[in-house]
């Protein structure tokens, strides 16, 4: 696995203090981006929280899930979580170290007591003495929340005086972007009320047992959630229930517990999506299909990498972007000229930069700007990359009877889709040289599938495999060849 080293330096540690005016929770932030540009310590919030006790909670959950591995569970530097300020709404984020839980807490307007918050995205100061605080706290007695350094802090600190060295796996990164394309293609598919959320999750199996005789499937029977033997329509699929174990620090204040979940098409193990709705706040945590397949590996973001088009469309659509906490595709299609299809490619593409999460309670996108470096993410995906080489060897024969059978007519309607649009329609079959063996793939309908083992064994369901994914960005190359020769 790739590991580099991300260093995170704050101007004091964070603390839950005891002052005069009653409990301040100062949260310090390191390096991050705002609409003025990078800055060393940002600050996006000061004021009362609606509900102390549930936010310290939901807060501690988030630090929880930063903290863990669940597969294969061994030691693991904890990454302090990312914050975002929209404007409306602070959002916490963490990965597990194992990359297959994803968690968020949204503390949202009514939350914050109505005060003001700034936009832009770092990280915050999560640190043992500070958990051991939250974890002591009872009862809803006033607590004001900072979100970054205060004016003394900013004018007396002449440097940082802490700093943490956290190793950060590349994929972990990569998981940011796989968990928001699998949860754009989520709905919700049930809702518990608090007293039946508690019963629900107190009847879960323990342990990790469950993770390794395959997923459970639930379907919705009246006011809560039954196992079923098999994934019948409208059930979800609740892969390693022991993950879920974050949620248990909320319950006591949850008033409903939201599942989200994909149509299930066969018996495959997918994603799904378990939000507990707190007093002005919403907990998510988000599981990947196994407990032992962490986001990363996914491969639902391949596509966008690989396309040139979708790169010039995100960086447009980068520039409209302003930490909305909701972006609404159609109306960046009306202020870049693009369509709503091209604009939701290129909202892809910039998620593999961490620069846009999915909400799955608001049904859509939200801007961040992670304070990591990005481009990672495209170097080390080692599918992308082997496909560009293949490439590169001219590896790859196209089946050219589509391309022999396009007449001019065909060619210009072409020129005034996207290339997508156009290689969707191609039906062919063709050849890509990998080591010493030659694999085919066909496409039809603007689905590939190829003869190697990944494919035999994954279907599709992971994303295309890298000589399909060779296949797809060779027929973009010429079918812009072939729209510009015309």
């Amino acid at each position: 696995m790739t590991r580099s080293t991300q260093a995170l330096a704050y101007s004091r540690p964070s603390a839950l203090e005891q002052t005069r005016g009653g409990r301040l929770l100062g949260l310090e932030t390191s390096g991050g981006l705002t609409p003025s540009g990078a800055e060393a310590h940002p600050r996006f919030f000061s004021g009362f929280l609606s509900s102390p006790r549930a936010a310290a909670r939901g807060l501690l959950a988030v630090a929880d899930v930063a903290g863990a591995r669940y597969h294969r569970r061994v030691p693991e530097a904890s990454l302090d979580p990312v914050v975002t300020g929209n404007g409306d709404r602070l959002r916490f984020e963490s990965f597990s170290g194992c990359c297959g839980v994803y968690a968020r807490l949204d503390v949202l307007e009514e939350g914050l007591d109505g005060a003001a918050t700034g936009h832009g995205t770092t990280n915050v100061d999560v640190n043992n003495p500070l958990r051991e605080a939250l974890s002591r706290m009872t009862g809803d007695d006033p607590l004001h929340l900072r979100v970054g350094p205060d004016e003394l802090a900013v004018t007396t600190v002449g440097g940082a005086v802490v700093e943490k060295k956290v190793p950060l796996p590349d994929r972990w990164l990569r998981g940011f972007a796989e968990a928001q394309v699998v949860t754009a293609g989520f709905d919700l598919r049930a809702e518990l009320t608090g007293a039946e959320a508690v019963r629900f999750l107190r009847s879960l199996p323990r342990g990790g047992g469950s993770a390794s005789r395959g997923a459970l499937w639930v379907v919705p029977a009246g006011r809560t959630l039954r196992p079923t033997t098999r994934p019948v329509p409208g059930a979800v699929c609740l892969p390693g229930p022991e993950r879920l174990a974050a949620l248990q620090r909320v319950l006591r204040d949850a008033t409903a517990l939201r599942v989200y979940g994909p149509p299930v098409t066969d018996g495959a193990a997918v994603s799904s999506a378990w939000e507990a709705v707190l007093p002005g706040m919403r907990l998510t945590l988000t599981l990947s299909p196994e407990a032992a397949r962490g986001f990363s590996g996914e491969g639902g973001v391949l596509e966008a990498l690989a396309t040139e088009e979708a790169a010039g469309d995100a960086e447009l659509v980068s520039v409209l972007l302003a930490w909305e906490p909701r972006i609404d595709p159609a109306e960046l299609a009306a202020e870049s000229g693009l369509t709503v299809e091209r604009v939701r490619a290129a909202l892809t593409r910039l998620g593999t930069a961490g620069r846009v999460g999915y909400d799955v309670a608001d049904a859509a996108y939200f801007h961040r700007e992670l304070p990591y470096d990005a481009g990672r993410v495209e170097r080390h995906n080692p599918r992308l990359a082997a496909a560009r080489a293949l490439l590169a060897d001219g590896a790859v024969t196209l089946d050219d009877g589509p391309a022999r059978a396009a007449s001019d007519a065909s060619v210009s309607s072409a020129s005034s889709l996207s290339s997508a649009s156009f290689i969707s329609s191609i039906s062919s079959i063709s050849s890509v040289v990998s080591g010493e063996r030659r694999y085919q793939v066909r496409e039809s309908g603007g689905v590939p599938s190829c003869t190697c083992r990944w494919w035999a064994d994954h279907r599709g369901r992971r994303g295309p495999c890298k000589h399909a994914l060779a296949v797809r960005m060779a027929r973009r190359a010429a079918v812009a060849t072939t729209g510009g020769a015309r």
